[in-house]
């Protein structure tokens, strides 16, 4: 039951901010929209903690309105509502399957959002330099945010880390911020049905970018699935403190239904 409470606050939310927020990118600039849309994802983690019991824990220290890149784990839709809460006026990079959502390619597009195609190639190469050359152009330089894995996985898994986040680094001269998660053990992917407990976002030491892009992106990718992993079994774990059962690491123990 409570999933399905949440469901439907949840989309309804999100069809009322789409709207109010539609109207906020009529205004020059985008910092009256970037309010908007933090209020959107503040009011959504407080929805994850009311209903569905579903707590935040921030370890490290969130870039806020630092020039830096955020290489993070992906395994929740609920990953971007987050960082969007937890790190101020970031920009993030996203998957052209977010404009199929109505008003949505419009607020996207006011706030400066990189949309890159999600068939790869030439097309995302060139939206991705094109969004590197319009951050560059910001006047006040922001975090932004992109999922190297360039998909949803599940708990537990991990994808091969994409190169555009070396690339945005490199031109942009920003280190890059490793982020790992277990959000998925609370809101895995897309699943209808959420779980109750704490998930934790973790910052982790900045790498610097250098030459040998398959090393540094290797190192990104150990960084973040390794401390992944060990959130996920802390989650398991912590389970069986509270409950008198392990829980298991895709989070099924607390069910919110």
């Amino acid at each position: 039951m409570r999933s399905f409470i949440f469901n439907i606050a949840y989309w309804s939310l999100s069809g009322v901010y789409a709207i109010v927020c539609a109207i906020l990118a009529l205004i020059p600039g985008r910092t009256v929209l970037m309010h908007g849309l933090r209020s959107y994802a503040r009011a959504t983690l407080i929805l994850m903690r009311v209903v569905c019991g579903i707590k935040i824990e921030v370890r490290g220290t969130p870039p806020k309105d630092q020039p830096v890149v955020i290489g993070a784990k992906h395994q929740s839709w609920g990953d971007g509502i987050v960082m969007m809460a937890k790190c101020g006026d970031v920009n993030f990079v996203c998957g052209d399957h977010m404009l199929k959502f109505p008003l949505i390619g419009w607020v996207l597009k006011r706030c400066g959002a990189i949309i890159l195609s999600n068939q790869g190639g030439p097309a995302a190469r060139d939206s991705l330099m094109a969004g590197i050359v319009r951050s560059q152009g910001e006047g006040r330089p922001r975090p932004v945010l992109i999922y190297p894995e360039g998909h949803l996985t599940e708990v537990g898994s991990g994808m091969r880390f994409r190169s555009g986040v070396w690339h945005m680094a490199r031109a942009l001269d920003r280190p890059i911020i490793p982020v790992a998660t277990n959000l998925g053990q609370c809101w895995p992917q897309q699943a209808w049905t959420k779980y109750k407990g704490t998930a934790v976002i973790e910052f982790l030491d900045p790498i610097r970018p250098g030459e040998d892009r398959d090393a540094d992106l290797a190192t990104l990718q150990e960084r973040v699935e390794t401390r992944s992993r060990a959130l996920e079994a802390e989650f398991a774990t912590s389970g069986k403190a509270s409950h008198g059962e392990t829980r298991p690491m895709t989070g099924t123990a607390r069910i919110c239904a």
